[in-house]
């Protein structure tokens, strides 16, 4: 048995309908996908068995490969799978565009479905293959006909795992157990692709929002994984002789301020702008991560991969705390309550919400900083209504880099009718988007994505706060942990 503490307590358990990464690392245990990313981002076939396009590059046919079963012992079946891509397509920008070029989807016999697009994309099995939220698992077609704005109410998956709903603790502990029928592939694993060989009997992961806690946990035994050490004391679990820390993601996260558009201040650009022009990434790197973790700045909306040579280009003002007040006084700004939610239970984003609360006192503001632990951050900011009855002006979170590395991945960037939490709406934005994903030519399309990439810093859709490797931390009796940008709990065994 393994026991580890996650990066959050689990509340949601769809990942179509959420977007957290607490869900995402639940439904990889519970779910699987009909490709996934091996460990250089390259699609591999998953629950596909065969497939195979048409010349023309329109006809796209996937065949399941044997011994597929549900957890309640039936099988996969093609109608499954059409009602899940369909399901997860609603949601999600990569399905969204995928869906919107597609003439025809259907099964053709119980394991055999057939994608007939309207003009040839070169992203299907990209798209297939998602490896970040919103991950497209597949489900049984009873769940996957539930409206995609309504959470699913049965934990059936195919997995390797299974759920143990009867044993399930909101706030203290999630139970899963070796799926004894799963039919791993004979591949080596590779990331989230390749043989999902499970090797333990039972996985539990235990709520713990005290960090302190959690760390002697780990250095007495009595834990065997850290899904998200808190930074100042990776010190302390680096020096003890039975404990690993390593990183877990090859190409780490970005972290970002999220705001709100609905609402006073932040509907007004200038009070955007003034927040832009407050804020010091180093900061916020300094007070989370520290030199605890790699990090740097970053001006890319969609992250950095070389030398940051994008700020000036992208007109990313000049750090300057006398010209953000100034903007935010010639905003208008009232001197109104401005709302921050703190997730107080995580190590990496409760310090940097404090550290926009302190920057926007300095600028003159009124702050209501409220805290709570992340899943409740998670169902707060889907309230549209304004911050005095129950919504909110600013939160920070976390991706990872390879889930925001273009737009088509990047929900966080999507703008009116498919915008994410704050609720931009610049028409320039899914123009731009659209442009981009249906450009061939190379050259033409980084030409689009700095174009974006401009629109979104003149509006102030969100706020970069640096990019950072992020660790985890286990018992040295721990092998096979896959690194990846989710925590995957197949391949590893117990010593």
């Amino acid at each position: 048995m393994i026991r580890a503490v996650p990066i959050g307590d689990l509340r949601a358990l769809d990942p179509i309908w959420t977007t957290a990464y607490i869900t995402r690392n639940h439904a990889y245990m519970v779910w699987d996908t009909l490709f996934a990313m091996d460990a250089s981002n390259t699609p591999q076939p998953q629950m596909v068995g065969e497939y195979g396009v048409s010349g023309d590059q329109l006809t796209w046919t996937f065949r399941l490969r044997d011994g597929l079963l549900w957890h309640d012992d039936t099988p996969v079946r093609a109608a499954d799978c059409v009602a899940s891509i369909r399901r997860w397509g609603a949601r999600d920008g990569m399905g969204r565009a995928l869906l919107s070029v597609t003439d025809s989807l259907t099964a053709r016999d119980d394991r055999t479905f057939v994608l007939v697009l309207k003009r040839p994309i070169g992203f299907v099995l990209e798209a297939l293959g998602k490896i970040d939220s919103n991950v497209p698992f597949m489900m049984p077609e009873r769940l996957a006909r539930t409206d995609p704005s309504t959470q699913i109410g049965e934990i059936i998956g195919s997995g390797p795992f299974r759920f143990i709903r009867e044993e399930w603790i909101a706030g203290v502990k999630v139970v899963y157990e070796k799926n004894t029928r799963y039919v791993p592939r004979s591949e080596p694993p590779s990331q989230a692709a390749g043989g999902k060989v499970v090797k333990v009997d039972r996985v539990e992961t235990l709520y713990t929002p005290d960090s302190a806690t959690a760390a002697n946990g780990l250095m007495a035994g009595e834990l065997d994984m850290l899904e998200n050490p808190a930074p100042d004391l990776v010190p302390q679990l680096t020096r003890h002789r039975d404990v690993i820390v390593a990183p877990n993601d090859p190409l780490g996260y970005q972290l970002f301020q999220v705001i709100n558009h609905l609402h006073p201040p932040f509907d007004n650009v200038l009070a955007r702008r003034a927040l832009q022009t407050a804020i010091s990434q180093s900061d916020f790197m300094n007070a989370t991560v520290g030199d605890r973790t790699p990090w740097r700045e970053c001006g890319g909306i969609f992250g950095c991969f070389g030398e940051d040579t994008q700020k000036a280009a992208l007109g990313w003002p000049a750090q300057n705390l006398a010209r953000a007040t100034a903007l935010l006084r010639e905003s208008g700004y009232d001197g109104r309550p401005i709302v921050i939610l703190d997730p107080a239970d995580n190590a990496t984003l409760h310090p940097a919400a404090l550290v926009t609360a302190d920057t926007l006192r300095k600028m003159g503001a009124n702050v209501d900083l409220q805290a709570m632990d992340w899943s409740a951050l998670v169902q707060r900011r889907n309230n549209r209504a304004a911050p005095n009855a129950g919504g909110w002006n600013l939160f920070i979170t976390n991706a990872t880099i390879t889930g925001i590395a273009n737009p088509l991945l990047n929900i966080f960037t999507r703008h009116c009718e498919e915008a994410w939490f704050g609720w931009p709406c610049d028409r320039r934005v899914p123009e731009l988007m659209t442009a981009w994903t249906f450009e061939g030519d190379a050259a033409k399309r980084n030409e689009i994505m700095m174009a974006l990439q401009k629109v979104h810093v003149e509006t102030v859709t969100s706020i970069p706060l640096g990019q950072y490797r992020s660790v985890i931390a286990h018992r040295r009796a721990l092998r096979g942990v896959i690194p990846g940008p989710a925590l995957f709990y197949w391949n590893v065994e117990k010593a």
